[in-house]
C-alpha cells in the first residue's frame, strides 16, 4: 500500500504566490505600471523574467531575494502536515508540480527544513546568470490547449506514474492537492480511486464544481480543504483503513 501526493506550491504550500512575493524586493515594493501591464494570458514566465530583469536593474541581489523568498507563509496546517508526511514516508510518495521556479521553491523548503519530505520537484528551471540576475525557463514544450505553454501538469503527472509503474511502483490512490486554474487538467486525469483536494473558495474549486453542474464531473472523488489540517484528517483515515 502507497500513496502518491501531488501537492501544487503557491496558495497551496504557502499561503502566497512566490512570484509575486518577490515584488517586496523592488524599490518601494511594487513594479511599474508598464511592467506590471505587460503580461499576456499564458505567458507568465516572459513576464516575471522581465520583473527578474527589473529587480537585476535595480541592485536586488540574490542574497536580498532569499531573505525575502523565506519570509513567506506557509498555508495554515501545512507544517503539521509536512511533519505528519516526513514521519509516514515508507507510506506517502510526495512530489511538486508548480508554476512557480527551482530556485524559490529550494529556498523555501530548505529554509523551513522540509525539502526531504518531497521526492521530485517539478516547476520552471531558474538560475542565476554570470551577472547576479535571476534567469528563469519553460519546464517544458506540450501540446495541451488547456494549459499556459510552459507547463501542463497532467503531462508531468502522467510520465512521472509511468516512470513509476517502468520501475514496479504503482499507487494505491494519487491525492492531488492544489488550488488554481492550471491544476484542473491533472485532475481531469485522476481514476476512480483517486482523490482531488481542491482549496475551499479557489479557481479550482470552483472549476471542479462547475464541472459537475454541466453534468460532466471528474472520474476521481472531490474532497475540498480550507486548512491542511483537513488533509492530514484525510491522510490519517486513510491510514486506518
Amino acid at each position: 500500500m502507497k500513496f502518491l501526493l501531488v501537492f501544487d506550491f503557491d496558495h497551496t504550500i504557502v499561503d502566497e504566490n512566490s512570484d509575486t512575493w518577490i515584488v517586496k524586493c523592488a524599490p518601494e515594493k511594487k513594479l511599474p505600471n508598464g511592467l506590471r501591464n505587460s503580461y499576456r494570458p499564458g505567458h507568465w514566465i516572459e513576464y516575471m523574467g522581465r520583473v527578474f530583469v527589473y529587480l537585476g536593474d535595480n541592485g536586488v541581489k540574490e542574497d536580498e531575494m532569499k531573505r525575502t523568498m523565506t519570509t513567506i507563509p506557509f498555508t495554515a496546517g501545512m507544517i503539521d502536515l509536512l511533519g505528519f508526511i516526513g514521519k509516514n514516508k515508507e507510506l506517502f510518495d510526495c512530489i511538486i508540480v508548480s508554476d512557480s521556479n527551482t530556485v524559490f521553491i529550494d529556498w523555501i523548503l530548505k529554509a523551513a527544513g522540509y525539502h526531504k519530505v518531497f521526492d521530485e520537484v517539478f516547476t520552471n528551471p531558474a538560475a542565476f546568470s554570470s551577472t547576479g540576475y535571476l534567469t528563469v525557463q519553460n519546464f517544458h514544450a506540450h501540446h495541451c490547449v488547456r494549459c499556459p505553454e510552459n507547463l501542463c501538469k497532467r503531462k508531468v503527472l502522467k510520465e512521472f506514474l509511468d516512470k513509476q509503474l517502468e520501475r514496479g511502483i504503482s499507487y494505491t490512490q494519487v491525492v492531488y492537492i492544489g488550488d488554481g486554474g492550471n491544476d484542473l487538467c491533472p485532475v481531469m486525469f485522476l481514476k476512480k480511486d483517486d482523490i482531488a483536494m481542491p482549496r475551499q473558495g479557489y479557481t479550482l474549486e470552483k472549476k471542479v464544481s462547475q464541472l459537475a453542474k454541466d453534468l460532466s464531473p471528474v472520474e476521481c472523488s472531490v474532497l475540498v480543504w480550507s486548512s491542511a489540517t483537513d488533509i492530514m484528517s484525510y491522510l490519517k483515515l486513510i491510514l486506518k483503513e
